[in-house]
């Protein structure tokens, strides 16, 4: 790779910003402009997003240099506050039922937690603007890498694989929100799916493909990426917070298993599970693998080797995520959310010393059980945020074997991840030595494992299970059935406004 083509830069450099008109699409209100990061470069090796100055949209590509600038904005886009940079993940918390809730205003998500949202709210508007604003992007870099000549052939393939992941990451998290999973409609409606690029007014009229049809999308966008990435970057935190082969297949696992489809997940999950322990992949200078140490892991800016993918916030103002999207700041600092009592936190993993786990919760002086997880409480909120880690692929791996009866194979799996808190433990016997058993084990372990990591709707929603009732001190929330309208999220109203073919959801 020729030196001008470098992400990976030690050397600071100024950042810049693109304003190219969007669709309403990606707003809550109305047709306007999208904001479009450049970055010349990474400051400390962070892939970092400070706007600058603007400049016309077919400047933005003319250069090596502004091109891999948008590659950057790629990843920026996925940190936003409203999406992977935290709100995102505190909201699937909050619609699961591991947390009450402490504050009652709706900028805290008040009615989030309460399972009564509307389509003119700002969460249901903001959260389908984010994910729509990041295709977008990847689409407009896809397209001008396909029609230009300014970069090589083979950094064409490498930012074009990046793209195709983040779209592919973009797409699955709006279908999880506003569409029944692939296990309860699998034909149901999906999402408007665009895989060209909107730079204009006039072209936001799409009527939703099904279900299917977006996780095909998906399937095929993480499949080209995994051919398209490399094995390793230059650095861990590069490995940890780019898109690589390795994360390209973690993600498949994810989408497989919430297809339903276990003999993919098995299939991915192999590239990167050896088939005896130690559980690790390593190629290059990039070794995937369980920490020895779990305290290793939640410490604010961690990159280590069970980061398969993690977002980043650097040493800059303009990254410093909001209070109110900040992770630490929703579930210690104030906390707007709290352990429910008859949650997981039951477990007696909680309250087991042995179980390094067990330090991630503690009691307030309001005597409520918090998540420690994440501990930077004070302004700037700047802890990483983890979007895949190894245990994720280990767990999906076992849960995959479990359902094709490899029970010997999944209790391997999961006594590794249960073994890394608790080295002495063993299951009982009654808890993995059905297939049944094993299963109901498996998804307990991901509720301990994941908590606060926004995971646990997600694992109802795919199985077609309620969402439970739960009590906050706001008052309690109701339970959800599978066949309730608010069961997933509504259509956003922006979007309604502005597109003609869109259908809402019953």
């Amino acid at each position: 790779m020729r030196k001008e083509f470098k992400i990976d830069s030690t050397t600071s450099v100024a950042n810049n910003k693109i304003r190219m008109k969007n669709q309403a699409i990606l707003l809550s209100v109305a047709a306007a402009l999208f904001c479009m990061a450049i970055m010349a470069g990474c400051d400390d090796d962070v892939l970092n997003t400070v706007p600058k100055t603007t400049i016309p949209e077919d400047d933005a590509y003319s250069t090596s240099g502004k091109i891999q600038a948008q590659v950057n904005n790629l990843y920026g886009q996925l940190q936003s506050a409203t999406f992977y940079g935290g709100r995102l993940i505190v909201f699937n918390e909050q619609r699961a039922d591991e947390f009450g809730q402490n504050d009652g205003n709706a900028a805290a998500g008040s009615a989030v937690w309460n399972q009564n949202v509307a389509s003119t709210s700002e969460y249901i508007n903001n959260v389908w603007s984010a994910g729509y604003t990041a295709i977008n992007a990847a689409n407009i870099l896809i397209d001008k890498l396909k029609d230009g000549n300014v970069v090589s052939d083979s950094i064409e393939r490498l930012y074009t694989g990046e793209a195709k992941f983040v779209r592919a990451l973009s797409y699955f998290s709006l279908v999880q929100t506003y569409a029944k999973s692939y296990y309860l409609d699998e034909d149901g409606l999906g999402l408007p799916l665009r895989i060209t690029p909107i730079t204009g007014a006039g072209f936001n009229d799409m009527s939703r493909s099904s279900v299917a049809e977006i996780y095909s999308q998906i399937l095929q966008d993480l499949n080209e990426a995994e051919v398209a990435l490399p094995n390793n970057y230059s650095t861990a935190t590069l490995n940890a917070t780019r898109a690589k082969k390795a994360t390209a297949v973690a993600l498949k696992t994810r989408v497989y298993l919430h297809k339903g489809d276990y003999a993919g997940v098995i299939t991915e999950a192999q590239k990167l599970v050896p088939a005896t322990p130690p559980f690790q992949y390593t190629v290059g200078n990039l070794t995937q693998r369980l920490e020895p140490s779990l305290a290793t892991v939640f410490g604010g800016s961690y990159i280590g080797s069970e980061a398969v993918f993690t977002i980043p916030f650097a040493n800059t103002t303009t990254e410093t995520p909001p209070s109110q999207s900040s992770l630490a700041y929703n579930y210690l600092g104030q906390p707007i959310i709290f352990l429910a009592a008859n949650g997981v936190v039951s477990d007696p993993v909680f309250t087991t010393a042995a179980d390094a786990r067990s330090s991630l919760v503690s009691t307030n002086s309001a005597k409520q059980k918090v998540l420690r997880k994440f501990s930077i409480t004070t302004a700037p909120f700047r802890d990483f945020v983890p979007v895949i880690r190894y245990a994720e692929v280990l767990l999906n791996y076992a849960e995959a074997a479990a359902r094709t009866n490899d029970l010997s194979r999944a209790t391997q799996l999961l006594s590794a991840v249960r073994n890394r808190a608790h080295p002495a433990y063993v299951f009982p016997d009654a808890s993995v030595s059905t297939q049944e058993a094993l299963i109901e084990t498996i998804l307990t372990e991901r509720r301990i494992e994941f908590v606060g990591e926004g995971f646990r709707l997600g694992d109802l929603q795919r199985l077609g299970r309620p969402l439970p009732a739960k009590v906050g001190a706001i008052g309690t929330a109701p339970q959800v059935l599978p066949t309730s309208s608010n069961y997933i999220w509504p259509i956003p109203s922006g979007e309604i406004s502005t597109n003609k073919l869109i259908e809402k959801n019953p």
